[in-house]
């Protein structure tokens, strides 16, 4: 006899699709609140959809039921039972009030999903995280997102213990009850999923700002944080009034709520999450101050901040019909998100860093064997896509689409897509519906996107016919097939292209005989195969610019010269594409060098950078980004069979020849004139000089490392900042193991309390590359401050460890591997979510070379073979294991 399938291993899929058949219509939620156990009593006003004949099931985990009744009537024991994770109830009609009243136990949720405990039992708090499906572990309920209800919720407790009382809404009145206790009651007037409920207890302080919306409506902004915090988050105060005042502008989107709430804490699965008028925050993506945050961190906290605001409207307001469509949330809060903080700083900057991380972690996920789709047509485990592709991705499609209609289209799309869709569960269907309906424009090719996995390859030949004064670019298309998608089909794709004459000006375009006065950029779209787009009086013989803006998220393959590449290095105006030549000049020079071709390659790319290197006009972060060569992930998808350390030496070969190129007496000078005006100052000009000064010190410790290392021994001494103060850290640790004892022992001593820097302390010594880095993680983990429970804790060690030291990680012998399994099997039993995150470590084990795949994939068999792994990390192996 076969025996039955567990249901939570069967795939979830798209096409199986049906509304609700019970819907909530309100919910009153009273919360006797607890460390170690807490009761909650829930009251439901159901409805039925009349077309369906389906019993009321709830769904519900890990809940010990202790009352239950419909329409004011206890229930027998034989009218309601478990079914798969759920509560089957009889008797249920439309219009029926279901109660009921559980226990569950905050103190022993590790998982970090639903009710739990933040920091230790005496002193911590407790909060929730309900998205995906967070909301079953606290009462029972139809934990889909399609299921809109309104929420009115009271919080009960020890006014001492937890003095402060949060949750999603408006407040509605707060009191005193016997024994020392007190009570807050919350309504939130606008119908939310489930996964938007959230509630904070405990102590904590706060920062607050009266704030006026454009529409007239006066909001309290308010910051929580634990005491040792609360001063670090002025600077996402000021964030939040700007993420507001910019979607007034950008988008006309108003804060529709009396009061926003902010809570930092240090136990969190995600960045953060958008509860409906109460977010919650990773603390390291909230507090910042310039004694413990680098640049970087002060960029990422305004990014999230804004992000989790942009989701009241994309995202709140209007929410995903079901988890298929989370892209259409994520995808275009990232898009959103990524806008606002260009506005905010630089451009161009923004561009490359957004691309750069598309090619790090998302281009990979694309050809391996976690690909999928930015709309997946199944899933077994919802928490293992929040992925690169549903979010990065999911982000250019948005980007496309934005640039398809132009900036007045695309407001014309929103503006419909936010008021057709209001209070409503959406699809992407709905959202491509409403910004071609807005511009006339019939939007549905663009659907493949959303459902076809891979990164497609686009190739560009140009022809010029000097007689007929003819240009002919041929562009094809391409996406590798896969196991599930054995043809790829044509997608739309958007070229943003200009032409340059050889002495660096922007050639006009002429098209199809129409000119438009001063074009000399414009959009073709590819959307077959193959197509020809001819360019008529072209003077000369031009250097095609493509792609301009990375205006779709492919890989482009075009016949450049050096000397064309070189041409587009020193005169592109387009900031990004000016990077992406001096990104591809390096990837000719790292192929000459590996294949053995000869010098020109690399002098080519030396020669333009040290031109660049001598350029007092560029930008100092322009230049730092050009300097820097593409990192060993991406390297590594240019082999067929890697090898971590060999891509590691070649890379820093290719370093060590643009520092001779540029010269150490130059690489000197410019550290020495930019470490003249350090400062701690924000301004995005101290900012890029910081970034610039680092860039050059690691170019100068690779001819010089003793006079460099002097350099760092006093930048950390002296440094104003967290940013100058790592910089010199990373150097030393690097270069220098000896003399980095000290400040690294230092480091450890004046930031003993302070969980985000100790987490930066960490991260930096698992990724010092080399074989020796599984010894210093293993002496790693058994500092005091170390655990498995906290998640940034994991990450910061373990994380950067396997994603961000590849020679460290992928040693020949494959201890990295076993000592990585090891840990997962650990953290699995703790949090499942992390578990699964950091597994996908082990992407693209099947590209590397022989000895090293069968290491990991060893390790991977034998993590598997294991019967109590949860489903989260269950699938990420098994789909690893299975290509």
């Amino acid at each position: 006899m076969n025996a039955r399938p567990d249901p939570a291993s069967l795939p979830i899929r798209l096409a199986d699709y049906r509304p609700p058949a019970w819907r909530v219509e309100r919910v009153e939620l009273v919360f006797e609140l607890g460390i170690d156990a807490t009761e909650v009593a829930a009251k439901l006003l159901l409805r039925r959809d009349p077309a369906q004949d389906a019993p009321l099931r709830l769904d519900g985990e890990n809940l010990e039921l202790l009352a239950i009744a419909l329409d004011g009537q206890p229930l027998p024991g034989t009218a309601y039972r478990p079914v798969e994770g759920s509560l089957e109830v009889d008797g249920v009609r439309d219009g029926s009030v279901l109660e009921t009243r559980v226990r569950v136990h905050p103190a022993a949720n590790t998982a970090l999903e639903g009710l739990y405990l933040s920091g230790p039992h005496g002193t911590g708090f407790l909060l929730t995280q309900c998205e995906a499906q967070g909301f079953r572990h606290i009462t029972y309920f139809p934990d889909r997102p399609d299921v809109q209800a309104s929420y009115t919720v009271t919080l009960c407790a020890d006014r001492a213990r937890f003095p402060v009382l949060l949750a999603g809404g408006n407040p509605d009145g707060a009191g005193e009850l016997e024994d020392g206790r007190h009570w807050a009651r919350f309504v939130d007037p606008h119908p939310k999923p489930s996964y938007l409920f959230a509630l904070v207890a405990g102590q904590l302080e706060k920062i607050e700002r009266d704030y006026r919306n454009a529409d007239g409506r006066d909001v309290q902004l308010k910051i929580w944080a634990e005491a040792d915090a609360i001063e670090r988050c002025h600077y996402a105060m000021d964030a939040l009034e700007r993420s507001m005042r910019w979607d007034e502008q950008v988008y006309g989107r108003n804060y529709d709520l009396d009061v926003f709430h902010v809570v930092a804490t240090h136990d969190f699965n995600m960045g953060a999450m958008e509860n409906k008028g109460l977010n919650i925050f990773n603390a390291k993506c909230l507090l910042a101050d310039p004694d413990s945050s680098t640049d970087d961190e002060y960029r990422r906290v305004e990014a999230v901040i804004a992000h989790e605001y942009f989701h009241n409207w994309s995202g709140n307001r209007v929410t995903c019909r079901d988890w298929f469509q989370l892209s259409l949330k994520e995808g275009f809060t990232v898009f959103r998100e990524q806008s606002f903080s260009a506005d905010m700083n630089s451009a161009p900057l923004k561009r490359i860093e957004d691309v750069a991380l598309l090619r790090r972690a998302q281009f990979p996920e694309d050809a391996g064997p976690l690909a999928h789709p930015v709309r997946p047509a199944e899933y077994r485990e919802i928490n293992n896509f929040y992925t690169a592709t549903v979010y990065e991705k999911g982000a250019e499609l948005v980007r496309m689409l934005a640039g398809r209609l132009g900036k007045e289209g695309f407001r014309r799309g929103t503006d419909l897509y936010f008021a057709r869709n209001d209070g409503r569960a959406a699809t992407i269907e709905d959202f491509l519906a409403a910004l071609g309906e807005a511009n006339g424009i019939d939007l549905t090719p663009y659907l493949a996107w959303y459902g076809q996995a891979g990164t497609p390859r686009l190739q560009a030949h140009g022809a010029y016919d000097a007689g007929r004064r003819e240009y002919t670019l041929t562009l094809r298309q391409h996406t590798p097939p896969d196991q599930r998608q054995a043809h790829k089909q044509p997608l739309p794709i958007p070229v943003k292209l200009a032409l340059f004459g050889a002495d660096g000006r922007m050639l006009p375009l002429h098209m199809d005989g129409q000119t438009a006065d001063g074009e000399t950029e414009r959009v073709v779209v590819l959307d077959r195969a193959e197509q020809r787009f001819v360019f008529r009086d072209v003077a000369e013989r031009p250097v095609p610019s493509l792609l301009r803006g990375f205006s779709a998220p492919v890989i482009l393959e075009c016949d450049y010269t050096p000397t064309e590449l070189a041409l587009l290095l020193g005169h592109d105006p387009d900031g990004f594409n000016r990077w992406e030549a001096g990104q591809q000049l390096a990837l000719r020079a790292y192929d000459a060098l590996r294949d053995g071709t000869g010098p020109e390659a690399v002098a080519a790319w030396c020669d333009a950078l040290a031109a660049l290197f001598d350029d007092g006009n560029l930008d100092d972060a322009l230049l730092a980004d050009l300097l820097t060569p593409p990192g060993e992930i991406e390297l590594a998808e240019r082999e067929s069979a890697v090898d971590p350390a060999r891509i590691h030496a070649l890379r820093q070969q290719l370093q060590q020849r643009l520092a001779a190129r540029i010269g150490p007496a130059a690489l000197d000078a410019r550290y020495r004139a930019l470490a003249a005006r350090t400062t701690a100052a924000l301004d995005a000009a101290s900012q890029a000089r910081r970034r610039l000064k680092q860039g050059v010190l690691q170019l100068l410790a690779l001819l010089d490392p003793a006079q460099a290392c002097g350099h760092a021994a006093a930048q950390y001494r002296d440094a104003p900042g967290m940013t100058d103060r790592l910089g010199a850290l990373a150097v030393l640790a690097r270069h220098d193991a000896l003399r980095s004892a000290e400040p690294l022992a230092h480091f450890r001593t004046r930031y003993a309390n302070d969980p985000l820097a100790l987490d930066k302390w960490f991260a930096l010594q698992a990724q010092l590359p080399g074989e020796a880095a599984l010894a210093r993680v293993q002496a790693l983990e058994a500092d005091p401050a170390f655990t498995l429970k906290n998640p940034n804790r994991a990450r910061a060690l373990l994380g950067s460890y396997a994603s961000g030291n590849p020679t460290g990680f992928h040693r020949p012998d494959g201890a990295g591997y076993r000592l990585y399994a090891e840990r997962l099997l650990a953290l699995d039993a703790l949090n499942p979510q992390i578990a699964a995150r950091l597994a996908t470590a082990f992407n693209g084990w099947q590209r590397l070379e022989p000895q090293r795949r069968e290491a990991a994939r060893a390790a991977l068999a034998g993590l598997a073979a294991h019967d109590k792994l949860s489903r989260n990390l269950v699938e990420i192996v098994g789909n690893m294991l299975k290509s």
